[in-house]
């Protein structure tokens, strides 16, 4: 059976990672499940990016944790580094705006990282708080992650909804905590996992990270994996298709 891809970041190959044309392409583009990161501005408000400092994506510097989210509302996130000015223009987008992109489409689902770096900035009950809060409109149709294990917990205990622990370790190892927090996914780098090996089973999903090739894709789905996550989603579900007659 082929894995489901994620798409992380959105379509990230071709648009900027994390803004609305990433993730608006991926999923026009039947690619259903969507990852994206968040962060909270000083003001609290959160805006969809992976990193607190604002350099890699954006023409911008700063830490958006110790900036007014009327600062950023104005900030170019089209990733000059990767696309020079291809994408300029391309603004940093609240999670309230990917929020409204996604109740117009009813099949998108979303995978909502609450990043660590905000977490510890604003404190987890408020980072939470803003963050369901943002999110209320498509919760049902959304998955709240974290590498935080409290956070998702949190999410649970609040909200009720699915939940996502984000490995930093041995998944072996970390086996005891899995069976007591019982998330409906487990996300992992592909690089952590032992060569070859079968993944510990559960009553969760496997999704891993960060995957480009089919024959790695097959391999991992293989071995357990019942979702690989990629920033070439649309690539990588195109080799997938082309090698499925293959294996009718």
């Amino acid at each position: 059976m082929l894995p489901e891809i994620v798409a992380h970041r959105g379509d990230a190959e071709h648009f900027p990672e994390n803004s609305l044309p990433a993730l608006e392409a991926a999923w026009r583009r039947g690619i259903v499940r969507v990852e994206f990161d968040v962060q909270l501005s000083a003001d609290g408000v959160p805006f969809v990016i992976h990193d607190a400092s604002l350099e890699r994506t954006t023409q911008a510097a700063g830490d958006i944790r110790l900036m007014k989210s009327g600062q950023l509302d104005g900030v170019d996130a089209g990733e000059p580094a990767r696309f020079g000015h291809a994408h300029a223009g391309t603004p940093l987008p609240r999670l309230a705006a990917a929020v409204e992109l996604m109740a117009g489409l009813p099949d998108a689902r979303a995978f909502v990282e609450v990043k660590r770096a905000s977490l510890v900035h604003h404190g987890l009950a408020p980072c939470m708080e803003r963050v369901l809060a943002a999110i209320a409109p498509v919760r049902d149709r959304c998955t709240l992650i974290s590498f935080d294990a409290d956070a998702v917990r949190h999410a649970r205990a609040a909200a009720g909804m699915a939940i996502g622990w984000v490995l930093d370790g041995d998944p072996s190892q970390l086996r005891p905590v899995l069976d007591l927090m019982h998330p409906e996914y487990v996300f992992c780098n592909h690089a952590r996992l032992a060569p070859g090996r079968p993944l510990p089973a559960g009553r969760w999903a496997w999704v891993l990270y960060e995957v480009t090739d089919a024959d790695h894709a097959l391999d991992l789905a293989a071995r357990g994996a019942a979702m690989v996550e990629s920033m070439a989603p649309l690539r990588l579900a195109a080799a997938l298709a082309a090698r499925e007659p293959l294996r009718a």
